[in-house]
C-alpha cells in the first residue's frame, strides 16, 4: 500500500490509501515517475490547506515510501514549513545528530533494523523539545499504543485529513512536547533500578519449590547480585563484543563454587540465572517511559550475554569443584 494527497478536486483534502492493481502494476503512486507526476497534479491543484502560513518550523520528515515523503513534503512547505526528509532510520539518525528540529514526523513502520520508536527516541535524546509524531497505518493499538505515546506525542492513523496535520503540528509546535520525559541509556536504568529487580528476582526465587529446597538466608541467596550487577553495568558502558573470551567475572566463578558447596544442582544454577534475565527484563519493561529505544536492542543482547557467560564461568567452577570432591 502507499500514501498519496487527495488533489482539490477528489473531496476534501487528505491523505489515502492506494492498492496494487490486479495485474501488478500500481494504482498511481509505486513507482518515481507516479510519485512525480503526483506532485505536480497538486502544485496544479493545490490540496485546500489552512490559511495561517508557518514559517522557520523545521520539520524531519521520516518515511520509507518516496510517494508519501514528496507528497507531504510539497503540501508543508506551502504552508511554510522547512522540511528535511529521510528515507531510512540511519538516515534519520544521522540528521538528528547533526541537525536540530522542531517537529519529527514519521511513520511508526520501517523496513530494515529499527523503526520509528527508535526514531523518536534519538530525538528525545538528542533534542527534548522537538515535537514527535508519528503515522501509522494501523487504527487498532491497545497496549502497544500506550508504549509507545510514552516516548511520542502523539499517533496519527493513515489515512488521515492534511488540513488535521497541519492544524495539529501548528498546535504541537504552540503548546510544546506533552511532558519532558528524562531518557536513559539501559545501563543507567539497570544500575537505578538493581534493588528492586534483585527484590523481584528474589519473590520469583521463594516461588520455586525446587529451589527453595535448599534452606538459606536471603542475604546469602542474594549474595552474588551486587558483584554482578556492578560488572553488568560497566559491560554495558564499555561493551565488549559479543560471545567475547575475554569476560572474565571472578564473582561468577565464586558463585558457581559456593552453589555446589550449598547444595544446589548443576539445573538449579540454571534456573536461577533464567530468573535473573526474566527480572532484569521485566524491569525494563515497567521503564519503557525513559529507555532509549535507539540503544535498547544492543542493551538487551548485551543483558543476555553477560548473564550466558556468567551462567558458563559459574558452571565451570561448579564442574570443577565437583569433580574434585568426587
Amino acid at each position: 500500500m502507499s500514501l498519496s494527497i487527495r488533489p482539490q478536486g477528489n473531496e476534501k483534502g487528505g491523505i489515502e490509501e492506494t492498492s496494487p492493481t490486479h495485474d501488478g502494476g500500481s494504482t498511481g503512486g509505486d513507482s518515481i515517475e507516479a510519485a512525480h507526476a503526483n506532485v505536480l497534479n497538486q502544485q496544479r491543484n493545490p490540496p485546500i490547506l489552512p490559511k495561517t502560513v508557518m514559517t522557520n518550523i523545521r520539520i524531519l520528515l521520516v518515511d520509507d515510501d518516496e510517494v508519501v515523503r514528496l507528497s507531504l513534503t510539497s503540501v508543508l512547505e506551502q504552508c511554510g514549513f522547512v522540511i528535511t526528509t529521510a528515507a531510512s532510520v540511519p538516515e534519520a539518525l544521522k540528521y538528528i545528530s547533526s541537525e536540530t528540529y522542531d517537529v519529527l514526523l514519521s511513520d511508526l513502520h520501517m523496513p530494515g533494523a529499527g523503526d520509528g520508536l527508535t526514531v523518536v527516541s534519538a530525538m528525545r535524546h538528542a533534542n527534548p523539545q522537538a515535537v514527535t509524531l508519528l503515522l501509522s497505518a494501523f487504527p487498532e493499538m491497545t497496549a502497544a499504543a500506550q508504549a509507545i505515546l510514552l516516548q511520542a506525542d502523539q499517533i496519527l492513523v493513515k489515512p488521515m485529513d492534511v488540513t488535521l496535520l497541519v492544524e495539529v503540528i501548528k498546535q504541537r509546535v504552540a503548546n510544546g512536547p506533552l511532558r519532558t520525559r528524562e531518557i536513559e541509556d539501559v545501563a543507567a536504568i539497570v544500575e537505578r533500578t538493581a534493588h528492586i529487580t534483585i527484590a523481584g528476582w528474589l519473590e520469583r526465587v521463594q516461588t520455586d519449590e525446587e529451589l527453595m529446597s535448599i534452606p538459606m538466608s536471603c542475604e546469602l541467596r542474594c549474595a552474588h547480585l551486587p558483584l554482578f550487577f556492578c560488572e553488568l553495568k560497566s559491560r554495558l558502558r564499555f561493551s565488549k563484543p559479543m560471545g567475547s573470551k575475554d569476560l572474565i567475572s571472578a564473582g561468577a566463578a565464586k558463585h558457581g563454587l559456593d552453589r555446589f558447596r550449598q547444595g544446589y544442582s548443576a539445573a538449579m544454577l540454571v534456573k536461577e540465572s533464567r530468573l535473573l534475565q526474566v527480572s532484569i527484563f521485566y524491569t525494563l519493561q515497567n521503564n519503557l517511559a525513559s529507555i532509549d529505544f535507539s540503544l535498547l536492542l544492543d542493551g538487551v543482547m548485551t543483558i543476555a550475554d553477560e548473564i550466558d557467560s556468567q551462567l558458563s564461568q559459574a558452571m565451570a567452577s561448579y564442574d570443577e569443584e565437583s569433580l574434585r570432591a568426587a
